[in-house]
């Protein structure tokens, strides 16, 4: 795999969606370090006359001294409104691409999890057949067995497994999805299988290991077959083995070692880390197509999508009143008593997305620029969906 030798990132434990954080002593870029005085108020606006989504999402880039923030918004009616504040490339103060390419980290989950129930749906899997039954051997440690851990148990983040990514040391490199299960298996179980929920990014590596097995090809192809191309997602992709780039117009995506310090480009980086638990790049409108057909019943049986929809209590990680399903996070809108939107977030480094879609076809996602470590910060970002939830 292609590796970018002059980037440099660590682990350090597991934030609220398991992502992985950059090194806070980064090695110097070939292309430097960009200072953050070269940013200028936020601009670059795609739409009519100023609203409530413009002014929260120019607010949000201002107030949390971000690069650049991007947004879509989709009504009832599929029509679809775009948005964009502070700049696309903080050295040249290039404009944000409208409607531009991401790495949308563990929203990967939910793609991941809708293939598992499709075969789920075909008969090809069983929800509470265990693990060994597809992968025999593979799952054992310090208190973990794969014959007693469900394939259930892995889409809702109550296996009690290890999280590899808070184990992942400085390398950047190629890793493959055995590897990164191996990783894990150093370390004693969290809990027993179905006792407790935590969120955990080698369940979803397991379940992508299960749907090849199953399969005979790998998720990405089944990925593309089975979601990207039967709804249309145009700007949404696995990246192959050793891409380490963005194909389409995209932001770049950064890092900053702590609050004021210069941003350092870290759009390039090889994604394999994350693989069946947060490889893909998207857009925002790509997004809001995806939720909305998964929500309409498009892409599931109505039995496999009512089981997606049974939650449990995720509050520790997602925030007040969050549940997780089964690749599916529910939240309730502040606006709304009882009402709910579905979808799941991600993060990665050099990008932070958050978003999802209600029952009646409304659908928003938004994106900034930067991987958020403060939960205030992310809080922030989750109002700006609700702003457009809520209008």
């Amino acid at each position: 795999m292609r590796q970018q030798a002059w980037q440099r990132f660590r682990s350090s434990g597991q934030a609220r969606d398991g992502r992985r954080k950059v090194a806070p002593v980064a090695a110097a870029m070939a292309v430097g370090v960009i200072a953050m005085g070269v940013l200028v108020p936020p601009s670059a606006y795609a739409g009519g006359r100023p609203d409530g989504v413009r002014q929260s999402l120019s607010a949000l880039v201002r107030s949390d001294d971000l690069p650049a923030g991007l947004a879509s918004v989709r009504d009832r009616a599929g029509h679809t409104r775009t948005y964009t504040a502070g700049v696309g490339d903080a050295a040249t103060g290039a404009k944000v691409p409208e409607d531009g390419q991401v790495r949308i980290g563990s929203n990967t989950k939910a793609f991941t999890a809708v293939v598992v129930l499709q075969l789920v749906g075909e008969g090809r899997i069983d929800l509470d057949a265990k693990i060994d039954d597809y992968l025999p051997g593979l799952v054992r440690g310090e208190e973990i067995d794969g014959r007693h851990i469900t394939i259930r148990h892995l889409l809702q983040q109550t296996s009690g497994l290890p999280n590899y990514s808070d184990h992942l040391g400085e390398e950047i490199r190629y890793f493959a999805p055995r590897e990164l299960v191996d990783i894990a298996l150093r370390y004693k179980a969290d809990f027993a299988p179905g006792k407790k929920w935590a969120y955990s990014n080698t369940n979803y590596v397991l379940a992508g290991l299960i749907v090849e097995k199953v399969t005979g090809r790998s998720l990405a192809q089944e990925m593309d077959r089975r979601i990207i191309k039967r709804i249309g997602l145009r700007h949404t992709y696995f990246p192959a083995p050793g891409d380490a780039t963005i194909r389409e117009p995209h932001p770049k995506g950064y890092y900053r070692d702590a609050p004021g310090a210069p941003l350092r480009d870290i759009t390039e980086i090889d994604p394999s880390w994350g693989w069946a638990a947060g490889q893909l790049i998207s857009t925002n409108s790509d997004l809001n197509r995806f939720y909305t057909a998964l929500l309409a019943g498009r892409l599931l049986p109505p039995a496999q999508l009512a089981q997606m929809r049974t939650t449990v209590p995720a509050e520790a990680t997602f925030g007040p009143g969050a549940r997780y399903g089964l690749g599916l996070v529910s939240k309730p809108l502040p606006c709304a008593d009882g009402r709910l939107y579905w979808g799941h977030g991600g993060s990665f480094p050099g990008y932070e997305t958050r978003g999802g879609a209600t029952d009646d076809g409304r659908a928003v996602n938004v994106a900034v620029t930067m991987q958020l470590a403060d939960e205030a910060a992310r809080e922030r970002v989750d109002s700006v969906v609700n702003t457009a939830l809520c209008r």
